[in-house]
């Protein structure tokens, strides 16, 4: 089980670390081949212009952050951080959704950590230990 906590934090620290690329496209920090500035969105349905592409951009840098805190909170055994790993997954799915052209595969990257975060809590709250709790 504890290989399987530490893979997991891994790939989520990576996840994170993948969404640096939509910071540096849409900041226009960096240019990145697979992630070209734009500001239209959503297959094509939404502008956002300069300013709410700055936004956008930003959003990527806080989803980020958020996958490695969430990480490192999961390896030291932090009570809180299946709640910053379900904001940071919502957050992180709203903005591929937007981008889902480009980040189909963050998409389902975020559904797959949903269900797993799901099963996670079911797991806990079928726990032996959060019955005495109750």
């Amino acid at each position: 089980m504890k290989i399987l906590r530490i893979v997991a934090a891994i790939v989520l620290a990576l996840h994170g670390l993948i969404h640096l690329m939509g910071t540096f496209a849409y900041l226009k920090i960096l240019e990145v081949q697979s992630l070209p500035y734009k500001t239209i969105f959503l297959g094509g349905r939404i502008d956002l212009g300069e300013v709410g592409t700055g936004v956008f951009g930003a959003l990527w840098g806080v989803a980020a952050i958020g996958f490695v805190i969430a990480s490192i909170a999961m390896l030291l055994n932090r009570s809180w951080w299946r709640l910053v790993l379900l904001a940071v997954t919502l957050l992180s799915l709203v903005i591929t959704i937007l981008d889902s052209s480009l980040a189909l595969a963050g998409v389902m990257l975020n559904v797959v950590i949903l269900l797993a975060l799901w099963l996670e809590w079911r797991n806990v709250s079928n726990s032996p230990r959060s019955k005495l709790a109750a």
